[in-house]
């Protein structure tokens, strides 16, 4: 009988397949950050925890879904670099991230939370599990 790949350990991707993944997980990541940067003062704490919860979901998920760090990374970076530069002041002083601590939880808790699903390490399948035949 053929060895069947198992679920729990994807294909690597190429050169090319991952350079294209990683770029759409910049692009959603990006995406992610900004909307997320908007939304993170809405109805706290709910809307600060919603948001890093989205976050760790979208880094994990990708992760998971790609199986490589790589393109996790991509993910995690979008979405860090979108709410660093939307946390700088704008023209006239106005700031999206308050200097209090909700502001300085959405500052560092994307990094933080990235950081923890990119090397935390991957669980492998039992391999004394019954196959089915």
């Amino acid at each position: 009988m053929q060895d069947m790949p198992s679920r729990a350990d994807p294909e690597p991707l190429g050169a090319g397949a991952t350079l294209l993944s990683s770029l759409f997980a910049l692009l959603v990541g990006g995406v992610v950050g900004v909307i997320t940067t908007f939304t993170h003062r809405q109805f706290l704490p709910w809307g600060l925890v919603g948001g890093l919860l989205v976050v760790l979901a979208l880094v994990t998920g990708f992760r998971l879904v790609f199986g490589s760090r790589i393109v996790g990374a991509a993910a995690a970076i979008g979405v860090v670099a979108a709410s660093a530069v939307l946390a700088l002041p704008g023209a006239g002083g106005s700031v999206l991230v308050v200097d209090d601590l909700p502001g300085w939880i959405w500052a560092l808790g994307p990094a933080i939370l990235s950081v923890i699903a990119l090397v935390w390490p991957r669980l492998r399948a039992r391999s004394g599990a019954p196959s089915s035949a």
